[in-house]
């Protein structure tokens, strides 16, 4: 799920302020605490492989976020694509993978307990 600044209805319009609002973005009942992370990822980076040995080979943490700038394609565990751009927010549901089209910096809010648990997998496999 993805949605560009523009998309977003406004709430508050008025001089000098304007606060638009999504309703319905995900859901974080019973995820407990959450962690903010700033990601930088290059062009051609793709972490399927790394994700080898996980649940489905996916990240089955949800990630709430901000694409800061570049292009980043999801591939769900339903084998559906989006690609999410600079200027977006938006939500990744566990059960994903993600491939970096164009240079990223990327602002994620993750379930602490499941993404350091994903991370700590990535860092495993990267280490060989």
């Amino acid at each position: 799920m993805k949605f560009a600044k523009d998309d977003i209805p406004a709430q508050i319009d008025v001089p000098g302020a304007k606060a638009r609002m999504i309703l319905n973005f995900g859901d974080a009942t019973n995820y407990g605490t959450m962690s903010g992370e700033y990601f930088s990822l290059k062009e051609g980076t793709d972490i399927a492989p790394l994700l080898k040995g996980l649940k489905t080979n996916l990240c089955q943490s949800p990630h709430w976020g901000y694409m800061i700038e570049g292009e980043v394609t999801v591939t769900y565990s339903d084998a559906s694509e989006e690609t999410v751009v600079g200027g977006e927010l938006f939500f990744w549901p566990p059960g994903h993978s993600i491939r970096v089209g164009a240079d990223a910096e990327i602002i994620l809010f993750s379930p602490q307990e499941e993404h350091c648990s994903v991370v700590e997998h990535l860092r495993k496999q990267l280490a060989g």
